[in-house]
């Protein structure tokens, strides 16, 4: 499956008879088995339907930092990034991939 940025917003959380999903560098995993996690009023909500890559690696639940932009990132926190990746790898199915 392929979905623009907008198109992936439809999957927030916000409609319970849709999945929840997170894209981190582009794919998407379906987290709705953390719904207590990624679903609304979840500590980590901001993320859902979204490209959370910048916000990831640079742990932040800040608004502005849900992104897929790594533009800057330190090595550090690209290494931060593919730890949540492999984490997200091992917990949670790929569904599909970000377009422009």
């Amino acid at each position: 499956m392929e979905l623009t940025a907008d198109e992936l917003k439809a999957y927030d959380g916000s409609d319970p008879s849709k999945p929840i999903y997170v894209a981190i560098k582009g794919r998407i995993f379906d987290v709705s088995a953390g719904n207590s996690f990624y679903g609304p009023g979840g500590p980590y909500c901001m993320f859902a339907g979204k490209d959370a890559s910048r916000a990831l690696a640079k742990m932040s639940k800040n608004e502005e930092d849900v992104s897929p932009s790594l533009d800057g990132l330190s090595e550090k926190e690209m290494g931060v990034l593919n730890d949540w990746e492999t984490k997200f790898e091992a917990k949670y199915s790929i569904v599909g991939t970000v377009i422009s």
